[in-house]
């Protein structure tokens, strides 16, 4: 008979590793806490968002992501070419190091031409004809270019105006009850239209200070009121204020910041906020003939630096589908501006619903451009409308 003896384990803990263990653990939750502090203290436009995360993985070619399904499901790499279904991780890597994609060459040369920044932008969705050779942009004038005294067509803004009038509106059947809900400005309050300037065919001194785009802003302010949208047209000439505080021009989205907080403040029934521009382009992309008549082209631009970001993409996208629907080729699309050439926030971190659209460029008549803003009031009210129509609460069930 055979003797089975029973071997003990002795554990042996020595009090200084609890010790040490249980300081790793308190150090540890003081880090996370610390951490997760910081990050909801700090200011929106700096946090972690879902924008921060599509700037990081715009460096990742568009097949790594079907590569990275299909390790789940194999049937995801069918959906791409044969070449392009091996994946190449030194490609990836170089364009996370270096931010130059070599698909694109305006990743390498727009840090080294002069100018070429202007192309940074992104499409975010393209309208009718729009692509990287036409995209919309301002030119900066020099001071003496906006002061300079020039003469402009009354006349023909007057029939401009009087010609939209006579198109009938058929009264709304919903209105705002009096409150302005809709804020329209001008960072750039000089912006012209050649064909009212008499004598001046430059496309550089298309500036005047009193017959320029705020006479779009009020033409679209008009129109909203037609539907029942309760509109304001800010009467504040922003370069005016600039001269007068030895502003720079450049410095113009942070005069215009303040007037736009001043109405927020002013008036706390404000839900959408219109900054209206011209574009610099010329007469063969800002315009489109629809059902026989000339219409100056939109595009909406969309700040890709600021909070708000998605909000704002979203009303824009919106807005352009409701356009093309109605108006086809009206919209020239939605496009994204950053880096360090451009304001990157244009107020848009001030509201979800704030937008800046370019309405025509420098060879557009008023009778253009106030068709456009009858056509833009049209669909805003119908954008409008409806999103009031979906926030209003429930009517309350009787017992």
């Amino acid at each position: 008979m055979r003797r089975l003896r029973s071997r003990q384990m002795i554990v042996t803990i020595h009090g200084t590793s609890i010790k040490k263990v249980a300081v790793l653990a308190v150090l540890g939750w003081m880090m996370t806490f610390t951490l997760v502090g910081l990050m909801t203290s700090l200011k929106p436009e700096y946090r972690l968002s879902s924008s921060s995360v599509n700037n990081v993985t715009n460096d990742f070619p568009e097949e790594t992501f079907i590569h990275l399904f299909s390790f789940e499901n194999h049937y995801f790499l069918q959906s791409l070419p044969k070449e392009r279904q091996k994946i190449s991780y030194s490609s990836i890597l170089f364009r996370m190091m270096t931010s130059i994609n070599p698909d694109d060459p305006r990743s390498l040369l727009g840090s080294e031409l002069p100018g070429f920044a202007l192309y940074d932008s992104k499409i975010v969705v393209a309208g009718e004809g729009t692509d990287y050779t036409n995209m919309p942009y301002e030119s900066a004038p020099p001071l003496e270019v906006m002061l300079a005294e020039r003469e402009a067509s009354i006349e023909n803004l007057q029939q401009a105006d009087q010609a939209q009038d006579e198109k009938p509106v058929p009264p709304p059947t919903m209105t705002t009850g009096g409150k302005k809900v809709v804020y329209i400005y001008h960072t750039h309050t000089y912006e012209s239209y050649l064909p009212a300037l008499k004598g001046t065919t430059d496309p550089d001194l298309a500036f005047h200070r009193s017959v320029n785009i705020t006479k779009v802003g009020q033409k679209l302010a008009e129109e909203l009121e037609k539907r029942g949208i309760g509109a304001e047209e800010s009467p504040v000439d922003i370069q005016k204020r600039l001269t007068e505080k030895r502003m720079k021009y450049y410095q113009s989205y942070d005069m215009s910041r303040e007037v736009v907080m001043q109405a927020m403040g002013r008036n706390r029934d404000l839900q959408y906020l219109i900054d209206i521009h011209r574009d610099s382009r010329r007469r063969k992309y800002t315009t489109v003939t629809i059902n026989g008549v000339d219409y100056a082209r939109v595009v909406f631009i969309i700040g890709g630096e600021n909070a708000n970001y998605e909000k704002n993409l979203q009303l824009a996208t919106q807005l352009h589908r409701l356009l093309q629907k109605k108006y086809p080729g009206l919209s020239r699309g939605v496009i994204e501006k950053k880096g360090a050439e451009t304001n990157g926030k244009f107020n848009q971190d001030l509201s979800e619903n704030a937008m800046l659209i370019e309405f025509g460029g420098v060879d557009n008549t008023f009778d253009e451009l106030f068709r456009t803003a009858a056509a833009v009031a049209d669909v805003f009210s119908e954008y409008y409308w409806q999103a009031e129509k979906v926030q209003a609460p429930a009517p309350a069930q009787k017992q």
